[in-house]
This record gives C-alpha cells, structure tokens and sequence, in this order.
C-alpha cells in the first residue's frame, strides 16, 4: 500500500459550459469518461480529506483547466475552492495499492 490517496476530479456542468464557449466545435469533456488520477497526501477520515482537497485544490484546478485550454487568459480568474467545487466534483480514496513490481517513478514535469 501507498503512502498516498487517490483524487479525481469529474468535471460538472459549468466547467463544460465554459469549454464549450471557448470555440464552435461541438467538443466538450466526458464527464463519464477516463479521468486524471491525482496522488494526494494521506487522510484518515472525512475531516481530514476535506483540508487535503482545500490543500490541494488551486493546483488541480489549474492541471484541469490546461488540460483542455492552454491560453491561460481564457481561464476564470477567481479560482476559489468554491468555484472549484461548482465546476467539479470530487472523489476522494483513501487505499492505494501497488500491484506493480516496478519502482514507483515520476516523468512528469
């Protein structure tokens, strides 16, 4: 097992509002799609969950956000944890196994 939980972030509907607006293509998110899965800090109980999302929030609502439109000056400028919570919703897994042999590695940025 990790030392770590799992987030994902499903994307609601005035966050597909505000993808569709931004050009006339027709193409708007899966909301039941395959979605990112953050690796979070772990938590213990409900309480605890919530001060990791609040923790947590501002980056993954930002990864969200460039994922479907890289010019910055489109996002909305006000990211709040309330708007974070209007435009997604959030599920929180506190279990993470490793069923892979391999080292844990990060490629990312």
């Amino acid at each position: 097992m990790l030392n770590r939980a799992v987030l994902i972030v499903r994307p609601k509907q005035p966050f597909l509002d505000w993808a569709a607006q931004l050009d006339d293509s027709g193409l708007v998110p899966d909301v039941e799609g395959e979605q990112t899965v953050h690796l979070i800090p772990q938590f213990d109980d409900d309480g605890e969950a919530h001060k990791v999302l609040r923790r947590v929030f501002a980056e993954v609502f930002e990864r969200e956000l460039l994922g479907w439109h890289t010019d910055v000056a489109a996002w909305p400028q006000n990211r709040t944890f309330t708007l974070f919570r209007k435009w997604f919703t959030a599920e929180l897994h506190s279990v993470v196994e490793d069923l892979c042999d391999q080292e844990l590695m990060d490629d990312g940025d």
